[in-house]
């Protein structure tokens, strides 16, 4: 989804996000100037209410796996966002870019990606929240899975 654009206007990044609950109208990329091949390509600034510009995010450079075409991958995020809002910006013909709201995946390839850690199904039993219910064949088995003892089923 579409949340914003930036354009290229005498050499200068600037643009705005908006969404159902955010609004910048005027936002900025700044170029980073770094050795480190770690480094953002981008930081966002945005001009907050005392009309101070504050960097509010970063960019790195990515590439598609379909098409192997390079676009902008980052967060913008503020104390006053209940989480940071993940964006890509894909570049226009004009210089520019649009930005993209884009949701996180986790991706199986890097453990479950973003941080988090994902377990197959295999081992969620290991010390979860017990054995199954479900008999080899997916019927109900253990305490409650007769109706013999007059008792209804709980759902």
């Amino acid at each position: 989804m579409n949340i914003g654009e930036i354009r290229n206007v005498n050499g200068r990044l600037t643009g705005s996000i908006a969404t159902r609950t955010i609004d910048l109208p005027r936002i900025g990329l700044r170029k980073v100037e770094s050795m480190s091949d770690r480094a953002p390509v981008y930081e966002i600034l945005a001009l907050n209410v005392a009309r101070r510009w504050v960097q509010i995010g970063a960019l790195w450079e990515a590439f598609s796996k379909k098409t192997g075409e390079a676009f902008l991958a980052g967060t913008v995020d503020d104390p006053g966002l209940p989480e940071p809002l993940p964006v890509a910006l894909f570049p226009t013909e004009d210089g520019g870019f649009t930005i993209a709201w884009r949701r996180e995946t986790v991706r199986a390839e890097f453990g479950g990606g973003f941080g988090t850690s994902q377990r197959s199904y295999d081992q969620r039993s290991e010390g979860g929240f017990g054995d199954s219910t479900a008999g080899n064949d997916g019927a109900l088995m253990g305490a409650g899975a007769g109706a013999e003892d007059g008792e209804d089923l709980p759902f």
